[in-house]
């Protein structure tokens, strides 16, 4: 072989790439048979269990009064002169507020970031219709790996940072709004 033909089999050897073996699964994607299968990276699935009830109770009781009494005498030989004069006040007032909400319902969810530290961000929604009123849930937050179940189920408790939302729209909504003319005698105070 001629030093011309070693030069230019060299310089195709230098310039081509080295062959690789291909292979059939891709290791960043592959889970054993025998593995784990919680949810673990961006696109996994996990279905919330939604069992949330909020309870809140605020009571407030004011009770004052006040009294002024002035009283005065004159005492003459002959007459006894007596002079009274009284001021008093008294408010009470109370107030209680109790608000109750309660939502049970299972949303699935997607795993939409993984924290450097593994935490999973989750989000999801789900629309459901009833009758002709239609209600959303949106739901997202942080779950650790290890509040995921063997089955990718969490419960809603064990998510940090959660936002829940349900919305309705439709017969039942428009009928809890207020009319312009109630909001407004309200507002006047008249109601």
């Amino acid at each position: 072989m001629s030093n011309k033909a070693t030069l230019l089999l060299a310089g195709l050897m230098l310039a081509s790439p080295p062959v690789q073996a291909q292979s059939l699964i891709e290791p960043e994607r592959y889970r054993a048979l025998a593995a784990d299968h919680r949810a673990y990276r961006v696109g996994d699935v996990i279905t919330v269990f939604v069992a949330e009830a909020t309870r809140a109770r605020s009571q407030a009781a004011t009770d004052a009064s006040s009294r002024l009494e002035l009283n005065a005498g004159l005492r003459t030989p002959t007459t006894d002169y007596n002079a009274d004069l009284g001021i008093g006040g008294s408010n009470s007032g109370g107030a209680q507020t109790t608000r109750v909400g309660e939502l049970r319902t299972q949303v699935s969810v997607q795993v939409v970031a993984v924290d450097p530290d593994g935490g999973l961000r989750i989000e999801g929604w789900q629309n459901l219709t009833v009758n002709g009123e239609n209600q959303r849930i949106r739901l997202k937050g942080l779950v650790r790996p290890q509040d995921v179940s063997a089955q990718n189920t969490v419960w809603s408790n064990r998510i940090a940072n959660a936002e829940l939302e349900l919305d309705g729209v439709g017969i039942v909504s428009e009928s809890q709004r207020q009319s312009v003319i109630y909001r407004l005698f309200k507002w006047l105070r008249l109601m």
